[in-house]
This record gives structure tokens, sequence and C-alpha cells, in this order.
């Protein structure tokens, strides 16, 4: 039990520390985001796989009702092999640690999740005053959409059951029909990849620990990446330059183009759509997927090792 626990312990701290600085320098998601935030995942899932079988496995080792319930179907010698009955000093420790932090996970994913339906619902609640009716020159073909009287140009997704896509009155004066397809390819885009689970769970997780470098920048990779990934979706059926245009078009008078904006994301956003940077070939794209959904397995061989070991 205790190599198994030292194991998980160096597979988390490596996931958690080294890998996500090197993925952060990286140059390759620019070109792939869409398997970069894939890899992401993985590495979160990889160490959270890590946490919980740690603590099943130091609740069985301090506990006995654990031990009796988790190794209840288990042969007497899958039970032995774990070496569960005499429990190091620091078990306890590590798991009274390790269940503080699977409640304090739980409670800031709630808190996200209620905190994020209720400023849905009152988003919905102030569009619902706003929202007069379709013009009826507007063709019907462009999907869901709610159009607000406003010059102020912008557009955005909402997410929801259905999601709906918001555009106002003075994007539609400003875009031109292929730019204002670019925008809505780019928002049906986050909202058929639900990118909004993705930005909840980072954005949980990083508040919960905002000294964990795997989840501070994986809150920073999801909120550029899901972009990118949006604007891969217009570019390709509309045209890189024709996306790059729609959004300049709906934030130049933003003043956010400038590198020192607050929002430079955008001018690179723009740079990347102007120019944009060579896929990765098929092969490595697969290799890649393949490789990082491999890596969560890596807590449960650590875990099962001793157990099918006894029982080969």
């Amino acid at each position: 039990m205790t190599v198994c626990l030292l194991l998980l312990s160096a597979v988390a701290l490596a996931a958690a520390v080294p890998v996500p600085r090197a993925l952060t320098r990286a140059r390759w998601p620019e070109r792939e985001p869409v398997v970069a935030l894939w890899v992401w995942q993985c590495l979160v899932a990889t160490v959270l796989l890590c946490c919980l079988a740690a603590l099943v496995l130091g609740a069985a080792a301090v506990f006995h009702t654990v031990r009796d319930r988790v190794f209840a179907p288990a042969p007497p010698a899958v039970t032995a092999a774990y070496d569960l009955s005499v429990a190091p000093a620091w078990a306890a420790a590590l798991t009274l640690l390790l269940a503080c932090g699977a409640a304090w996970t739980t409670a800031m994913l709630g808190r996200e999740l209620a905190e994020a339906r209720r400023r849905r619902g009152l988003a919905r609640a102030h569009l619902r005053e706003r929202a007069p009716d379709l013009p009826a020159g507007l063709p019907v073909a462009r999907g869901p959409m709610l159009v607000l009287e406003d010059e102020y140009p912008d557009a955005w997704w909402m997410p929801g059951h259905p999601p709906q896509l918001i555009v106002t009155t003075g994007a539609l004066q400003r875009l031109t029909g292929h730019q204002l397809d670019a925008v809505l390819a780019h928002e049906r885009g986050h909202a058929r990849a639900h990118h909004d689970w993705l930005l909840h769970l980072s954005t949980a997780l990083a508040t919960g620990f905002p000294r964990v470098p795997l989840f501070a920048h994986f809150c920073d990779q999801t909120h550029r990446l899901v972009e990118l990934a949006a604007d891969d979706t217009a570019s390709r059926r509309h045209g890189h330059l024709t996306t790059a245009l729609a959004l300049i078009e709906l934030n130049q008078h933003r003043g956010v183009l400038s590198c020192a904006s607050s929002h430079r994301l955008l001018g690179e956003r723009v740079d990347r759509l102007l120019e944009p940077p060579p896929r990765l070939d098929r092969r490595r794209r697969a290799l890649t997927t393949t490789v990082a959904a491999l890596v969560p397995l890596l807590p449960l061989l650590i875990t099962f090792a001793p157990g099918l070991t006894a029982l080969g």
C-alpha cells in the first residue's frame, strides 16, 4: 500500500507541475487547439484519478469499514497484496487531507455551476425584456438567433437548453453577410463543443486551488484554446480572412487590438487568422491524442497492479 501511495503521489506531482509548464511553453497547441484541449483534460483527469485512488487506498488502510467494503468481493490473496493490516503513521493525515480536497473540489464545482445558472437566468430575463421581433428580411437559415436593438456591435453565445445566439443590430449593420456567417459559425462552434462545461470546470479548479500550477494553467489555456478552436471552425467554413475581418469589425472600436490591452488575446487571434499556422499532420495528431488518452490509465494501473499480480 505504501508503494502504491508513493507512486500515485509521484505521478500526480509530475502531472501537476512540470508537464503543464512545458505544455504552456510549447508552440504546437496554437496549431491544434482541439488536440491541446484534449491533452489538458487528460492531465487534469490523471491528477484527479491519482488523488481519488490514493484516497480510497488510504481510507481502506485507516478504516476497517472502508476496507471491508472495498475488498469484499476480492480473494484474501488480493487483500494481503495491498498490506493494509498496518497503516503507516502518515496514512491517516494523507487520507484526511485528500478527503478535505475532494470535498472542497466538489464544493467549488457546485458553486461554479450554481453561479453560472444564476447568471444565465438573469441574462435571459434581461434579454426577454429587450428582445424585439426578428427582422422580416433576416434569413431563417441562420438558425435560432435573437436580435437586439442596439447600435453597439456585438455577438455572443448563451449556453443553456437550447443554446442561443444573440446579435445586436449594430453588428448586423457593420458586418457583411459572409462576416456575419463567420461570427455565427464561431459561436455555434462553442455550442457544439460544449465549451461552457470546460470553462466551468477549469474556473472551479483554479478558484479552489489557485496555487496548483496545473489548475491555474488549465484555466488560462482553456479560455484561450476554446477561442482558437472556434476560430478554426469559422475559418474552415468561411475563410480565414473573412473571420479575421469579422473580429476586427466587431472589436476595433473597443481598442482591444492593442498589445497593451488586457484583451491581447484578440490581437493574437487576428494575427493567427491572417497568417494561419500549418496544422500537425494526421499521424502526429493521432499519436498525441492516443498518448494523452492513455495517461489517465496510469493511476488505475498503479492502483490495481498489486491485486492483479496476486491473482496472476
